[in-house]
């Protein structure tokens, strides 16, 4: 039976594949994990009885799981996912209005070369992604101005050094993971972008056109996960600027116990100190090794007062108080039940609406939708 504590289900809705949720108003929108499903877009005007408005679907090798809408305007990743597209698929961004959700309207697609866009945020204007991009190994971190939806414009790009060979940079990591931008998110005129294997990086962005790097910090290969998220708090705590940090659980360099989340010290941005963490209690078995997709996945970027949101793969949806950031405290917890023919949940991504309702997505089950008590 579903575990829980401090929340509540009011609706479960079944959408399986799920990879993002993101609510707008009273509408919500699903990015999907496999073809055919690309995006569904739901109304939760009556969080009780949500009801599909429209889908989107996918060609095959090819995946559509992440989803970011602001001003009636829709953005969706395009990335390959296996070694055949249709032939004239390339990946990047598709831009949608959706002004009336039930029915979106394809604006164009931003197309570049390689896999495409992994994972990407929007603020209504400027779109910070992480694409594959000619002439570069790996992800990098590239600032696009949608100002003209049907025509946008690169504003700005960076990367590690090293990942640009087309411009005759020395590659390093032939005996290492590659480089990958995971994602770049935005606060004031601040990058914080989480870089896989290679941690995370804080850049300004005063001058979108020349982004210049701040600090970096990685904790592996002492810890042998990826950084998902770079996540950076609004408000002082303790007096104190804090950035949560959390590693996804998987890709693991070799077996070890379930990845979980950092609370990093930014006072001093040019030297970012982790000064505590957060597992999920009685997960890690004493320390012994387990098998992926166990511990932490990533927190919701959209959240209220010093609570957030986690999606904990087996584990649900945790809410970590981050009020005192030296000791990060669970408050509330939501395990759903496993689906049919599997012996547990994938929790893959949360987020919060304007309403404070919590959407929880599992990769394999569908859509939660939670209240706090």
């Amino acid at each position: 039976m579903a575990s829980a504590h401090g929340v509540r289900e009011v609706a479960y809705f079944n959408c399986p594949g799920g990879g993002q949720v993101w609510v707008e108003g009273t509408t919500a929108y699903v990015g999907h994990m496999r073809h055919p499903h690309g995006t569904s877009i739901l109304d939760v005007a009556d969080p009780k009885n949500p009801q599909l408005l429209a889908e989107i679907e996918m060609p095959p090798g090819t995946h559509s799981h992440k989803v970011r809408v602001a001003d009636g305007l829709m953005l969706v990743n395009h990335e390959r996912l296996g070694p055949e597209q249709p032939g004239d698929w390339q990946g990047g961004l598709g831009i949608y209005d959706v002004s009336d959700p039930a029915k979106p309207r394809h604006v164009t697609d931003w197309t570049t070369a390689g896999k495409g866009v992994h994972r990407f945020s929007f603020d209504g204007r400027y779109a910070y992604i992480s694409p594959t991009v000619e002439g570069y190994a790996g992800n990098i971190v590239m600032i696009l101005d949608l100002e003209k939806p049907e025509k946008p414009r690169e504003v700005g790009r960076w990367w590690i050094e090293g990942q640009w060979t087309a411009g005759g940079e020395f590659y390093p990591w032939d005996e290492w993971v590659p480089p990958r931008c995971h994602h770049p998110l935005r606060l004031g005129d601040r990058l914080y972008v989480s870089y896989w294997h290679h941690g995370c990086f804080i850049l300004d962005i005063e001058d979108m056109t020349e982004p210049k790097l701040v600090a970096g910090i990685n904790t592996s290969p002492s810890f042998p996960h990826p950084t998902h998220t770079a996540l950076p708090v609004p408000e002082t705590l303790h007096g104190r600027r804090i950035m949560v940090m959390a590693d996804e659980d998987v890709a693991k360099l070799w077996p070890h116990a379930p990845a979980f989340t950092w609370i990093v010290d930014i006072t001093n941005e040019t030297l970012p100190l982790p000064i505590a963490t957060f597992q999920v209690a009685d997960l890690e078995g004493e320390g012994a090794p387990q098998e992926p997709f166990t511990g932490c996945h990533q927190p919701s970027d959209r959240y209220a007062g010093t609570e957030v949101p986690f999606a904990w793969f087996a584990k649900g949806l945790r809410i970590v108080d981050i009020a005192d950031p030296f000791h990060p405290t669970e408050v509330a917890h939501f395990e759903p039940d496993p689906p049919l023919g599997f012996e547990r949940p994938s929790s893959n991504d949360v987020t919060v609406d304007d309403r404070g309702l919590i959407y929880l997505i599992d990769r394999q089950r569908g859509l939660h939708i939670l209240e706090r008590i």
